[in-house]
């Protein structure tokens, strides 16, 4: 007996104890294997969920297309509303330029008045002003009527020139300031109205998000569940594993370097070869027999990396861990073989472009999986024909999985084989979203930003089971995400005698629609937020502002840690906000 199996029978559950026989043949019927299938429910099929749909529930499904339909609403809004800003601004500024002119026009024309009244009264003192019959009657000669005509010819003239261009001037700038002013008076109503609309929107986002919050608190649980359930078949497998390599020592056997198994025809004293499904022996793998019963022995390097990962069930997954706080499904296969010698490439494609297929797999070969449509995107340990061990997006950890259905299965390797030169792997074809370890991710936005989505679950909807704590307060994060901030927070407090100062981590959705609802100029549209992802900290403890030895310090270590202040807050950028940090991976 090489691992036990609980077999389900129209909800009873009963235990036998078989033999693995080794000849091509997997554990015998009502024997037990390391999926430990006691009641835990549907097993994953890796990769065939799709993005927003992680909620098996309809109305929620309903209910993210509702919240996803108003976040576009608020998004556009929020864009239409700054344009509407900068018009206001400008058409203000445009009325009070004109206001300025007609006010100087104004008092240039009351200057001239001044000017003009001055004048003709320090020059016509005893008189009233002149006329040209005035002139007449009071001339002694002919020469003195002419010159007193050209004289008043003279002022009239002067007059319409120092009134008659500054009186043009003030009914232009009036002109001008009513235009103005019109133009500012559209611009404000066109503003309100983009309030009142981003007003209603926020209140439709607020209210789907109350709707909402029923849901996930009900999934919140559902998940919670689940992974309890987990846990148990988690403990379980690793029980088995351990009574299967007790079974060797109890035999006494130790388990081969893979060197001299490798080739069926010279396999060591005591050992036989495994014959697979074709009636060829396997290269890589034996059997003993053990009293009458034929016991599988895997190499060395298999049982070491078997043991390895089965040490990790339970750690969290994220999408690019290698251990050993975090995983990501190819980082763990990676690590695991890694432990026992065997260097394997990072990511799932290359991993399959190397390893030697098999088409007859044993507990330590590795699976690839599908569908084909989204390209070789997760890859997992055998374990027995039907589980397997894998870094789960969805279920956010280690876990003890189904193998997937035929269709969602690309092939198997076996890297305890020589690897074989790059072959072509499946490529996505649908177009659609990138694909890894079971859930959707997406590429950095630019550089110094965090990723984005990840997992399958809707911005600001994780549950709470799928993040990790930082050690402040009930802040929490993506694992890795936690991982490296409580590292860079000890790095802090080395340097300045605390750990750094937090005020926001993880924002869930509810809490996103708040905020925008109270600062729309300066929060995210909810569901955009990369706190929404447990991807984005904000900061205090003077990190909050430019120019401080604490800021300082975070633009100078951070980047060592995976965080980065994104390139849209930091100065000059326009929306400067010292205190956002965003985790961007090591």
């Amino acid at each position: 007996m090489i691992l036990q199996r609980r077999w389900r029978a129209r909800g009873a559950v009963g235990v036998a104890v078989g033999v693995l026989v080794c000849g091509g043949v997997w554990p015998a019927a009502g024997a037990q294997g390391p999926g430990d299938e006691s009641g835990v429910g549907p097993g994953v099929v890796v990769g065939d969920t799709r993005p927003g749909e992680a909620f098996a529930d309809p109305k929620v499904a309903e209910l993210q297309r509702t919240a996803g339909g108003v976040q576009r609403e608020l998004a556009e809004l929020a864009g239409r509303v700054r344009q509407a800003d900068d018009e206001v601004r400008l058409a203000t500024g445009r009325a009070a330029q004109a206001r300025s002119a007609r006010e100087a026009a104004d008092r240039v024309v009351a200057e001239r008045r001044g000017e003009v009244d001055a004048f003709l009264s320090a020059y016509f003192a005893t008189t009233s002003a002149p006329s040209e019959l005035q002139v007449l009657f009071t001339a002694d000669s002919p020469e003195d009527f002419l010159t007193g005509s050209d004289l008043v010819a003279r002022l009239r003239t002067d007059l319409d020139r120092r009134l008659g261009a500054a009186l043009g001037r003030q009914r232009a700038a009036a002109d001008a300031e009513n235009a103005a002013t019109t133009s500012e008076r559209t611009a404000a109503e066109r503003k309100a109205d983009l309030d009142r609309r981003t007003a209603d929107a926020t209140n439709r986002a607020a209210a789907v998000s109350s709707e909402m919050r029923g849901q996930v608190d009900a999934t919140n649980q559902a998940v919670i569940a689940r992974q309890k359930a987990q846990s148990e078949r988690n403990a379980a497998t690793a029980a088995n594993w351990r009574a299967y390599t007790g079974r060797l020592a109890a035999a006494g056997i130790t388990p081969p370097a893979v060197a001299t198994i490798r080739n069926p025809a010279t396999m060591p004293a005591g050992l036989l070869p495994v014959t697979g499904a074709d009636g060829a022996p396997q290269p890589g793998v034996a059997q003993a027999d053990v009293n009458g019963e034929r016991l599988l022995v895997l190499p060395a390097e298999t049982v070491k990396a078997v043991d390895t990962a089965i040490a990790a069930l339970g750690k969290p997954y994220v999408p690019l861990g290698e251990g050993p706080t975090a995983y990501s499904c190819d980082g763990l296969v990676r690590a695991s073989y890694a432990a026992s010698g065997i260097a394997l490439p990072g990511a799932v494609g290359d991993q399959m472009a190397v390893l030697t297929p098999v088409a007859d797999p044993r507990p330590g070969d590795v699976v690839f999986l599908g569908p084909a449509r989204l390209g070789a995107q997760g890859v997992g340990i055998v374990l027995d024909e039907h589980t397997m061990l894998a870094a789960d997006a969805r279920l956010a950890g280690v876990v003890v999985a189904d193998l997937p259905a035929r269709e969602n299965t690309l092939g198997f390797g076996r890297p305890t084989l020589p690897q074989r030169a790059p072959q072509p792997v499946p490529k996505a074809t649908d177009g659609g979203l990138a694909w890894r370890c079971g859930g959707v991710e997406l590429p950095p936005r630019g550089a110094g930003e965090a990723v984005g989505a990840w997992g399958g679950y809707p911005n600001g909807l994780i549950p709470l089971t799928a993040l990790c704590p930082v050690g402040q307060a009930s802040h929490v994060l993506r694992c890795d995400a936690a991982e490296a901030f409580k590292a860079m927070s000890s790095y802090h407090e080395a340097s300045f005698g605390t750990p750094i100062c937090l005020t926001d981590s993880y924002r869930p959705f509810a809490a996103q629609v708040r905020l925008y609802a109270s600062k729309p100029a300066l929060a995210a549209v909810p569901g955009t937020s990369n706190h929404g992802w447990g991807l984005a900290v904000d900061l205090c403890g003077g990190v909050q502002s430019h120019g401080t030895a604490e800021y300082a310090w975070m633009i100078a270590n951070a980047p060592r840690f995976g965080w980065s202040n994104p390139p849209w807050a930091r100065p000059g950028a326009g929306r400067e906000e010292p205190w956002h940090w965003e985790y961007t991976g090591p």
